[in-house]
């Protein structure tokens, strides 16, 4: 499954972000592949593209970064998986 995740850095944090970005890496916990990741041109956040099979793993790493910045994940399909879907329910 792929996933979206966006986030953005709390209101005084930025110092401590850095240094933790630059400090690990932010690397992805076992069980997640990170397709790409997008940092936001003006450092208020940023996107990561991911897949796993077990969104616990997005949670761990959610978890891990809880108290600097705020993480939104959604469950995100291709437009071909999209399209099935929608003209199995919607084709008239």
């Amino acid at each position: 499954m792929k996933f979206m995740s966006t986030w953005s850095v709390r209101p005084g944090k930025m110092a401590e972000v850095i240094a933790k970005f630059l400090s690990t890496g932010a690397p992805a916990p076992s069980g997640v592949k990170v397709i790409g990741r997008w940092h936001r041109s003006d450092l208020s956040g940023g996107f990561t593209l991911s897949e796993a099979d077990d969104p616990k793993a997005l949670y761990e790493s959610a978890a891990e970064w809880a108290d600097l910045i705020d993480i939104h994940t959604s469950l995100v399909v291709e437009d071909a998986d999209a399209g099935a879907v929608l003209g199995k329910l919607f084709k008239k």
